[in-house]
């Protein structure tokens, strides 16, 4: 995945967090590449799991945070 990266990353980052976001190409078309290099986890992106970021709202966003490291939706494969 890393070697569809298209330019540098842009990095965000304050005294809890760091992440590292690019842009990638797949044959399924773009997608944003999210790292988080504390952790070694990452996810992509295409864009319209992009724009339904923007439709959440602050307690969306404060219960996914509330519970670190783990999906707020368990998958079916018992992912915490």
């Amino acid at each position: 995945m890393l070697d569809a990266r298209v330019g540098d990353p842009i990095v965000i980052a304050n005294e809890f967090s760091a992440t590292e976001v690019y842009r990638i190409e797949t044959r399924n078309g773009t997608r944003l590449l999210i790292t988080s290099p504390r952790t070694g986890r990452w996810i992509t992106l295409d864009a319209l799991e992009v724009e339904a970021l923007t439709w959440q709202n602050t307690a969306t966003l404060e219960a996914m945070i509330s519970n670190p490291n783990a999906p707020l939706v368990p998958d079916a494969e018992g992912d915490r």
